[in-house]
This record gives structure tokens, C-alpha cells and sequence, in this order.
């Protein structure tokens, strides 16, 4: 790019980052879940359930996350920690799109053990050392250490086999990136904002390509990297910022 075209991308990427990055993002967002929490760990796992299920109608999200909540007496920490293999009946009938009461039942399970044996999702998720891709599939492996139904491990990415791992890196904006807009939340600091990946969705896949910052076809994670690399040159401490620009582009036909 030449210096002329870089700070006039810069400063489009810019406007549209300070244009939808504020509270009133949230309302209709999967994020809005997890703002219904203020302790650490009932933010983490409301949050991570809601970003597993994210995908599909925001309608129908934000219903079944709300379902979820139910189901675990909106306590999610002390649910997770205490509950008993009788209480994971409560899962049966849940079903949000393919991911149904049995793969609840196994992530209501396997959140136990992270929570109980592991310390939890920030220490589960951060402990592997390497890229992101390297740590998100060591995460998979450790929360599927259990037994478990095949088809269940479909809901949780590896970066590794080629997935965009768009809602664990949706996840990861959410615990990582800074709270002072009152978005995100801040509440991770094992991992940088600067090591995040930009979670890729259509929005930002089909903008990035018009602003010829993704010439991949594919929405892998090749095209994941491709993306933060580039976004990476506009703030290398926080790439990941410029994913309310390019999803608000997108979702709003920005031109």
C-alpha cells in the first residue's frame, strides 16, 4: 500500500471503530449476556456458552443464552462447581440449532472439570505456550479429555485443522480486550490484546476483502491471519479493536 492509501485506511478504520465501539453495541449483541454478571467467573462461563451457541438468528442467541441461564439458577459458577450429574438433567430438551442437550450435558460436564481440576477457563485457555492456533487446540484437547460423544467435539474449533475458531476468538475479545468503552471486559490479563485473532465472520471476511486487507477466498484461519496481520499494522497493541469497525461496516453497509 502506498503511504497515502494506509492513512486513509487507517483513518476509515478508525472513524467506524469509534463509530460502534460503545455501549450501545451491545444491546443486541451475544455480549450482552455476560453484562448481566460481575463476578470473574460467572462472566467466563455465561460468556463462553453464549459465544458456543453463537451463530445463527441474534434473536434466537440471545433466547437459548438466556435459557442457559435459567438452567443454571443464573449462578453459572456455582452451578458449574457444584452441580451433580443429576442437575445435568435440566439440559434435556435444549437444543440451539445442531448443538442439543447432548453436547449440553457433556459442556456442563467438561466445565466442572475445567473449573474443579484445571482452575478454570482463563488458566485452561492460556497455561500452553505457542501461537493462538496452538493454544486454542491444546484447550480443545484438555476440555475433551473426558469421555465423550464424537459428534460434541464439532463445537469447539482447532485452529489447527483449519477452522477460523471465530467464536472462541470472539470469546477471547470479550475476556481480553480493554473495559473502558463498556464492551469487552478486561478481565484476562495471562493473555495480551495483542496476541488476540480477529474473530471472522461474513461482515468482517467480506469488508476486509473490499478494503483489500484479505485476499484469501477462504474464511479459515489462514484468512484469520491474514487479517490480524494486516490489522496488526494500524495498532499492534490491539489489531483486534478494528473488529467493530469491519463487522459494523458490514452489518450497517457502511460504504
Amino acid at each position: 500500500m502506498q503511504n497515502k492509501q494506509t492513512a486513509a485506511l487507517k483513518k476509515l478504520l478508525e472513524e467506524n471503530f469509534q463509530r460502534f465501539h460503545h455501549s450501545g453495541f451491545i444491546e443486541e449483541d451475544p455480549i450482552a449476556i455476560p453484562h448481566t454478571f460481575s463476578k470473574k467467573e460467572d462472566i467466563e462461563i455465561s460468556g463462553f456458552l453464549t459465544a458456543i451457541i453463537a451463530w445463527g438468528q441474534r434473536k434466537s442467541i440471545l433466547n437459548n443464552a438466556r435459557r442457559l441461564l435459567v438452567l443454571m439458577d443464573d449462578s453459572p459458577h456455582d452451578f458449574i462447581v457444584n452441580h451433580t450429574e443429576k442437575d445435568r438433567a435440566k439440559a434435556i430438551g435444549f437444543v440451539h440449532r445442531t448443538f442439543n442437550a447432548d453436547d449440553l450435558i457433556y459442556f456442563l460436564a467438561a466445565l466442572q472439570n475445567i473449573y474443579v481440576q484445571h482452575g478454570g477457563l482463563e488458566q485452561a485457555i492460556s497455561k500452553s505456550s505457542g501461537s493462538m492456533a496452538e493454544r486454542l487446540a491444546a484447550f480443545k484437547s484438555l476440555f475433551f479429555e473426558m469421555e465423550h460423544l464424537k459428534r460434541t467435539e464439532k463445537h469447539v474449533a482447532n485452529p489447527l485443522k483449519g477452522s477460523s475458531a471465530k467464536r472462541l476468538n470472539m470469546f477471547l475479545r470479550w475476556m481480553v480486550r480493554d473495559a473502558a468503552a463498556g464492551v469487552d471486559f478486561g478481565l484476562w490479563q495471562s493473555i495480551k490484546a495483542s496476541e488476540l485473532m480477529i474473530p471472522l465472520d461474513v461482515h468482517s471476511a467480506k469488508v476486509g476483502r473490499k478494503l483489500g486487507l484479505l485476499k484469501r477466498k477462504q474464511n479459515d484461519w489462514k484468512a484469520v491471519e491474514e487479517l490480524t496481520e494486516n490489522l496488526r499494522k494500524f495498532d499492534p497493541q490491539d489489531p483486534v479493536k478494528y473488529d467493530f469497525a469491519l463487522f459494523g461496516m458490514g452489518v450497517n453497509n457502511v460504504k
